[in-house]
């Protein structure tokens, strides 16, 4: 039988691999403690922001309103009278017309 060795991966990589691999240096550390520090600032101004919402976004609810006047009873609402004369007019869009007494209107 031949003789065969098995020889783990860390080995491996142990003999080919320099000493600095796999070693963070200052810049590494720096670049840590600034992130830290930036989710530290970002986590303190969303637990501000998180304060100040309302604990509900329902309007507050208000009692009917009963109006001052009769006359408030039965004034129109803005825009109403537009509305009605709309709703009056069978068509509020219509097509071109061939108001030319000779025929030669855009349709030829």
């Amino acid at each position: 039988m031949t003789g065969l060795v098995l020889v783990s991966a860390g080995q491996v990589l142990a003999e080919q691999a320099p000493e600095d691999v796999g070693k963070s240096g200052p810049l590494g550390l720096l670049l840590t403690v600034v992130l830290l520090i930036a989710v530290f600032l970002l986590v303190r101004s969303m637990s501000k922001h998180l304060k100040r919402i309302p604990a509900s976004f329902d309007p507050a609810e208000r009692g009917t309103q009963v109006p001052d006047t009769p006359e408030e009873l039965f004034r129109p609402d803005p825009g109403q009278e537009v509305l009605d004369s709309l709703r009056k007019q069978p068509r509020a869009i219509e097509g071109p017309r061939d108001d030319r007494p000779d025929g030669t209107g855009p349709r030829g």
